[in-house]
């Protein structure tokens, strides 16, 4: 289950022994990006599952790279949809919550700020990006960035499927009532339409060069999933793993085949070899919801999951394929994040026009390439909010192999080494303080530059009733 020392060395023999690719196909490159919604970074066979089975998207890595240090920029979802659609921080989108968001505790001890409840249309989108070079686009799936006015058909796509201002589906089951998906029956499954729908504008499309946005509502709750699958992991489900919860593992399968029908398609078509796949995630898995006490998916070794910023609520599954550049097999332990898929698209269309203002991710095509690395001193997080799973306003950034956590209420410090302690067991802050003052400046000027909005402190803040029944269920804060 868990993804060791030995999995990467594992990787990285299989990239120097892996054969030279063959030249890249000629003309313009298609991009398919599938999102999966809340999907832990060891919810897969290639990062560690030995519960889930993933045998599609495990290939998918064997013909790409597989990213080890990648994150989202926020460790829940509309945040990081938002990242990605512009290549911009939350705070500088003032969008730092999922939307509309946790209601104000009135006790708490911080105020949380206000954000926006959309994308603004101001933003540029890939989809915008491209549909100048003649691109065709689609958003099929989630896509809560957003309702009337603000849909995927407002922010570039031509084609909207399933995306509304929601967050998850009433029912994984039909009959459905979504822009373009409606009725069906209680035999149909959601995530099976999604691919249905992604094959025919694949299809539609195999004469033009094509952006698909897939991003699937799974695994997302409610939990839902097919009887037949459920039955086949409640048998191998060992009660005492971390991993083991049977309608969660038959979602993660349900995407799985999804992927794999999509790689087929575009293999029917003769279209992979000009199709750049990029699949990944938009936070963390989620581990407990509310004040459940019953784990949803584990993310160990990581520590906690969705609604953190531990590296179980930010770190996500990466994979790129680029047929003909992209080494198979290859794997990359370079620190990535959601905000630098756009300025990579960019590089990978050849687009005349210059990357939109305020850009703060960075190209990762030297990575795919095996020629260097994106340049830049850190990675950032600010998520000023209180979170379902139990999560509390924060900040964080990584420089290196070292993160330095802000904790909004009190200022509170924890600096942890990755390399060394991935799981965040050891916090360094006593034993390295002039390292984590240098961190702690640094995340200081990063929001000033950004405009991230601060928490204000609570004038009703009552200790006696300012939880919120949001365990999260984790371990204490170790000690230093």
């Amino acid at each position: 289950m868990t993804l060791t020392r030995r999995d990467l060395l594992r990787g990285s023999l299989a990239l120097r022994a892996a054969p030279s690719p063959a030249q890249p196909a000629a003309g313009p490159l298609n991009f398919l990006f599938i999102l999966i919604d809340d999907m832990g970074w060891t919810d897969l066979g290639c990062q560690g599952s030995r519960y889930y089975e993933t045998p599609h998207i495990d290939r998918l890595a064997a013909q790409g790279m597989r990213f080890t240090n990648a994150y989202a920029a926020c460790p829940v979802c509309s945040p990081t949809r938002a990242s990605i659609m512009t290549g911009k921080y939350p705070p500088r989108l003032l969008l730092t919550d999922w939307i509309p968001g946790r209601k104000q505790w009135p006790t708490a001890r911080l105020l949380v700020p206000p954000f926006h409840q959309q994308l603004p249309l101001a933003e540029t989108t890939i989809a915008e990006m491209l549909k100048p070079a003649g691109y065709a686009t689609a958003s099929i799936g989630k896509w809560h960035l957003g309702g009337p006015g603000f849909a995927p058909e407002n922010q570039g796509f031509d084609l909207n499927i399933a995306g509304t201002a929601r967050g998850s589906p009433e029912s994984y089951f039909g009959p459905f009532d979504l822009p373009g998906l409606k009725g069906g029956t209680k035999d149909d499954y959601l995530t099976d339409r999604l691919t249905d729908e992604a094959e025919k504008f694949i299809r539609a499309n195999r004469d033009r060069p094509f952006f698909l946005y897939l991003p699937e509502f799974a695994v997302h709750l409610p939990l839902q999933a097919k009887e037949q699958t459920v039955r086949k992991y409640r048998a191998k489900t060992d009660p005492a793993a971390p991993q083991n919860n049977p309608v969660y593992a038959a979602m993660v399968e349900s995407v799985d085949l999804a992927v794999g029908r999509i790689m087929r398609t575009l293999d029917d078509l003769r279209l992979a070899d000009r199709t750049v796949v990029i699949f990944t995630s938009d936070n963390g898995g989620l581990r407990f919801e509310g004040s459940s006490k019953v784990a949803t998916t584990s993310n160990a070794p990581l520590r906690a999951g969705k609604g953190h910023v531990y590296e179980g609520g930010i770190r996500e599954p990466l994979i790129v394929r680029w047929p003909g550049v992209v080494q198979p097999g290859a794997v990359c332990d370079a620190p990535v994040a959601s905000v630098d898929y756009l300025p990579t698209i960019h590089e990978l269309a050849r687009l005349r026009a210059p990357l939109p203002a305020h850009v703060d991710g960075a190209s990762i095509v030297s990575l795919l390439r095996g020629t260097g690395q994106p340049k830049r001193d850190a990675l950032y997080w600010h998520y000023p909010h209180y979170s379902n799973q139990g999560g509390v306003p924060a900040g964080a950034v990584r420089s290196g192999d070292f993160k330095l956590i802000e904790f909004y209420e009190g200022g509170r410090l924890e600096l942890y080494n990755l390399k060394d302690d991935i799981g965040e067991q050891r916090n360094l802050v006593k034993r390295d303080p002039d390292r984590a003052r240098a961190m702690a400046a640094l995340l200081e000027r990063w929001r000033l530059s950004v405009g991230a909005v601060m928490p204000r402190t609570n004038p009703a803040y009552d200790p006696a009733t300012s939880d919120q029944g949001l365990t999260g269920y984790e371990p204490p804060t170790p000690p230093v």
